[in-house]
């Protein structure tokens, strides 16, 4: 495991951390984080797929994690980014990060819930080979699972306008939900998740036709006890993607003898002996 940075086309430095050795992998993996979760929640995964001979990478969007500036580490007020500059600035970065380490390998993208939903955005995405997505679902909110939509009424129409007011970004950790997240970010991301069609929606048909033109074969990992996506916002979202070829794997606890799995279970070492093999068996398919 070893951290590095990253230096966006527009000269912002991303942190990331690199499991394992491009030279010699059997595919390179580019793990894309949910919406304020920063990367060492990947870790253990990362480092069990490293272990099956893939060279890993994680990352944090700029203003979050480690990929937050020093002058912004008590406020991101003033500070500059949203979804989109996550996407084409960021990920696209990534993405020749992990391709030019490869030595020719296949470059795979696993995106956690924001992760599986942004990869059309990217200006590169054609280098991506295949995507597994995980508790990856549309953000429209009337399709939440049904105890998140109140609290989620809560937070596109009262605490998050209030707190832009107050505070210039959206100060997360104080309240304990999502994460410190940039003004732009917030702002856009409620945009989307108020729009029945989110970011397609919301941001036209030319968006809609970049989905659309997505053929990268999709894996979908989904839960159902996650307490955010619902079936309907999963379905939604891999709906998008009308052009690849997509396996939809709709997992319950009972069917691998836990209690629960959730939107962030995935990634914990505890499923490390049944959820993680369904996952690296597939990413296994596309080694070269």
């Amino acid at each position: 495991m070893h951290g590095t940075t990253v230096t966006t086309s527009d000269g912002f430095p991303l942190h990331a951390t690199t499991f394992g050795h491009g030279a010699g992998c059997r595919s390179a993996v580019l793990i894309a984080p949910a919406m304020g979760v920063e990367q060492h929640y990947y870790a253990a995964f990362a480092q069990w797929l490293a272990e099956q001979g893939f060279f890993v990478v994680t990352f944090d969007y700029r203003g979050i994690g480690h990929s937050r500036p020093s002058q912004h580490r008590r406020s991101l007020r003033g500070f500059d980014a949203d979804v989109m500059t996550w996407a084409k600035r960021d990920c696209a970065a990534m993405v020749e990060f992990v391709a030019a380490r490869a030595a020719g390998r296949p470059v795979l993208w696993i995106g956690h819930s924001l992760g599986g939903q942004i990869l059309p955005l990217v200006p590169n995405r054609e280098r991506v080979c295949a995507m597994l997505t995980v508790a990856s679902g549309s953000g429209y909110w009337l399709q939440n699972a049904l105890k998140l939509r109140m609290i989620v009424w809560w937070l596109w129409f009262v605490l998050v306008p209030v707190s832009l007011r107050l505070y210039g970004y959206f100060p997360g950790r104080r309240f304990r939900k999502v994460g410190d997240l940039p003004a732009g970010v917030i702002r856009q991301w409620r945009r989307w998740c108020l729009h029945r069609d989110y970011v397609v929606g919301f941001e036209g048909e030319a968006t809609r036709r970049r989905y659309a033109q997505v053929t990268t074969p999709i894996l979908s990992l989904s839960f159902t006890d996650d307490e955010f996506m619902s079936r309907a916002n999963i379905e939604s979202l891999h709906g998008f993607y009308s052009g690849a070829p997509r396996e939809m794997q709709r997992i319950s606890p009972r069917d691998i003898g836990v209690r629960g799995i959730g939107h962030f279970g995935f990634f914990r070492k505890r499923f490390a002996d049944t959820l993680w093999p369904r996952a690296g068996a597939w990413l296994a398919a596309w080694t070269r």
